[in-house]
């Protein structure tokens, strides 16, 4: 109960950071949302006398039932609740507190990176806030290698069009998809960013020590591969090392104390799984 408590605690508030962002930055900047919530947009032109909340609601419901099948329960149940806060949410504000225009292009960054973090929250979750972020979960069935980020950002580019058409104006449409670019940055930085890994690849004389420091110091595991020197010829010992983001500067000094003239290759680790990292999940976004 206290684990299922904290995981709808956590999509009640980035659904209501995702409201905010709409109503603070999108909607009172005239700058095109996409989604579902682009499509509400729209037809909020044509019939202002129905609120944008009952709107995405409406637009989402036949979305949801695809996304019941095709991904189970437990996405319904905490995707339903996603939806109704948001929607409630964004009603909620509209009556609440009428926030004034700004630059454009400030709304756009601000409300960007605001949206990416509520949907990071919601997505971290295992939820979504309805719409294309389903259909976004759906292509990932699909397309797994692909981050959730950039999958979302594939149909709610189409719907961007008919914004700008619905406003009347090019320029809603760009500065949307400036908003939506931050946003799917932002949510790939809150899903798979928080937990930052490196790996090291390490050439040098005195691999042995190295290894051995690495192991008993920093209680890493330590791969060795064998190389050859592509001039010389020369048999080599390549070490394979993957760490944390804190632990690089500790890393670096101990390569050099031991070894001044070692080759050090770091690079950036996504999904680093095994002893001391992550665990594969089946449902893993």
């Amino acid at each position: 109960m206290k684990k299922l408590l904290r995981c709808y605690g956590i999509v009640f508030v980035g659904s209501v950071l995702f409201s905010l962002a709409f109503t603070a930055f999108f909607e009172a900047n005239q700058v095109g949302m996409a989604g579902m919530t682009g499509l509400a947009q729209v037809i909020h032109v044509f019939l202002p006398q129905i609120s944008m909340g009952v709107l995405t609601f409406l637009l989402n419901a036949p979305v949801f039932i695809v996304g019941w099948r095709l991904l189970g329960f437990h996405l319904l149940a905490s995707s339903l609740f996603s939806m109704l806060v948001t929607s409630v949410a964004i009603d909620g504000f509209d009556m609440l507190w009428k926030f004034a225009p700004m630059d454009p292009m400030l709304a756009s960054l601000c409300g960007g990176a605001l949206m990416g973090l509520g949907l990071g929250m919601v997505f971290s979750q295992g939820a979504t806030t309805g719409g294309t972020d389903i259909i976004g979960r759906l292509l990932k069935l699909k397309f797994t290698w692909l981050p959730l980020g950039k999958l979302v950002l594939i149909p709610d580019l189409a719907a961007l069009a008919l914004v700008a058409m619905a406003f009347g104006r090019l320029e809603a449409a760009l500065y949307g998809g400036i908003a939506m670019f931050v946003s799917s940055q932002v949510t790939d930085t809150v899903l798979y960013g928080l937990d930052s890994s490196k790996v090291a690849y390490i050439i040098s004389d005195c691999w042995r020590e190295i290894s051995g420091a690495l192991m008993q110091r920093q209680g890493r595991g330590v791969t060795i591969l064998r190389g050859e020197g592509g001039y010389t010829g020369a048999e080599k010992q390549v070490l394979l090392v993957a760490f944390k983001q804190k632990e690089i500067v500790d890393i670096k000094r101990q390569v050099h104390e031991l070894d001044p003239n070692a080759f050090l290759i770091v690079c950036d680790a996504r999904d680093v799984l095994g002893e001391g990292f992550g665990e594969y999940r089946q449902d893993e976004i």
